[in-house]
């Protein structure tokens, strides 16, 4: 595919089609290891809560709500619940689950949505992440890395300080509690084997460390969740039947008039760079250490430059569709809302209600979810940094865009490599 014309409108090239050679390679064998890892609460903290748990297919590998309920919480998606007594949660997730579509990608660089892990040899092991140089070696991708960070967080998988020997350790150091998870996983009658015959340099269940972990992990995101067969792939390997009118219509406004392919860009539809948008606020946030507001200050958090202030990662596009609601912390719930929401950042503000927030029931939470918005200081700093210029689109172009990315699905998505075990139990 060429330039995309759009009469006198701005116009941009259509990306090339995504190719086996636009991924890395991993191991078949382990990634059968990490299934049964991703579902396993053997990970957690207190053994109550499973990556799935917060990344499942059911909801297009995320979980269906705004901000998360981690450890603590009972039940899957939308309707899980944030526990009772003890155990019940003391803080919702601060961000948005994102979804896990083609992270097994050769040009991903940056992930999280503050950009806080990234490739890089600041630290001599190959990766900028919060571990610094307590990262363990040998991690097969930028994909492993990640996985190992939901591990140690006190709110998603940890579990809080004096629960368990994992959060303990963590509050230590932030590495001193993978070798914990790595010995459950090793001492594990099913994966200490399994680990043996699928690693070259394991020969015995004790050379099994969290890196293991982390690369089954790893293995089974990037085979599990790439998907290039969605009719938008499908148009650019050269089938013209493959979209609709209505999703030629909206093509032809994401890379022109509504500008949308500036950010959503390249074969993974993401320049992987910062852009504040001005979403509406709510929730704990993520700020930079010492700051005791509940908001999120975006990669400022990561790099402590005020100009990055308010400023999230372009997220990709594959399967958007599935992975409501948008925005870092799942502002918007439908496609429409947060495409209105780019065409005009600070219109869609003004007019949003907290109601289209997807947030659970949390009475002991609740007085904070939304307190930010009283701090007028704040929301007109969060007000005047937006990087989007206004665009007018009509309603039947705002339907058009919408149909395109509905084109964005794969058309494989129901049926995945591994699926989801038999005995998971949310």
């Amino acid at each position: 595919m060429g330039l995309l014309f759009c009469g006198a409108a701005w116009a941009q090239d259509l990306p090339a089609p995504l190719t086996d050679d636009d991924f890395l390679f991993f191991d078949r064998e382990q990634a059968a290891i990490g299934h049964q890892l991703f579902y396993d609460p053997i990970l957690s903290g207190n053994r109550n809560i499973t990556c799935a748990h917060c990344h499942h297919p059911d909801f297009g590998t995320s979980d269906g709500l705004s901000l998360g309920i981690g450890e603590g919480g009972q039940g899957l998606g939308p309707d899980r619940t944030p526990g009772t007594g003890a155990d019940r949660i003391r803080k919702r997730i601060p961000r948005n689950a994102p979804g896990l579509w083609n992270l097994g990608a050769r040009d991903i660089h940056t992930m999280f949505h503050d950009g806080r892990l990234s490739l890089s040899d600041v630290y001599g092991n190959g990766f900028n992440s919060p571990a610094q140089e307590w990262l363990p070696e040998g991690l097969n991708s930028l994909l492993a890395a990640q996985a190992l960070f939901p591990l140690t967080a006190q709110f998603e998988m940890a579990g809080n300080v004096a629960e368990n020997e994992v959060t303990g350790a963590v509050h230590d150091r932030i590495d001193k509690g993978w070798p914990i998870i790595a010995k459950r996983v090793r001492t594990d009658p099913k994966y200490g084997p399994a680990m043996v015959a699928a690693f070259d340099d394991v020969d015995s269940t004790e050379d099994i460390t969290i890196t293991h972990v982390a690369n089954a992990l790893a293995a089974f995101m990037a085979i599990e969740w790439r998907s290039t067969d969605s009719p938008f792939d499908q148009y650019l390997a050269g089938d013209e039947t493959a979209l609709t009118p209505d999703q030629k219509a909206g093509m032809r406004l994401f890379y022109g008039k509504a500008r949308c392919a500036t950010c959503h860009s390249g074969p993974l539809l993401s320049d992987q760079k910062f852009h504040a948008l001005a979403l509406p606020p709510f929730g704990p946030g993520r700020t930079r250490q010492w700051d005791t507001y509940a908001r999120d200050v975006g990669r400022m958090g990561e790099s402590d430059r005020l100009e990055d202030a308010y400023r999230f990662r372009t997220p990709m596009l594959r399967n958007v569709a599935l992975t409501a609601p948008y925005g870092h912390n799942g502002a918007f719930p439908d496609l429409e809302g947060i495409i209105r929401h780019h065409l005009n950042p600070a219109t869609s503000l003004s007019r949003w209600t907290s109601d289209q927030a997807a947030l659970p029931k949390v009475p002991w939470l609740e007085q904070a979810d939304f307190i930010v918005w009283q701090d007028r200081f704040e929301m007109a700093r969060q007000r005047a940094k937006v990087d989007i210029t206004p665009v007018d689109l009509s309603d039947g172009e705002i339907a058009q865009l919408v149909a395109f990315l509905h084109a964005l699905t794969g058309t494989s998505v129901e049926t995945l490599p591994f699926g989801v075990p038999a005995d998971f139990k949310p």
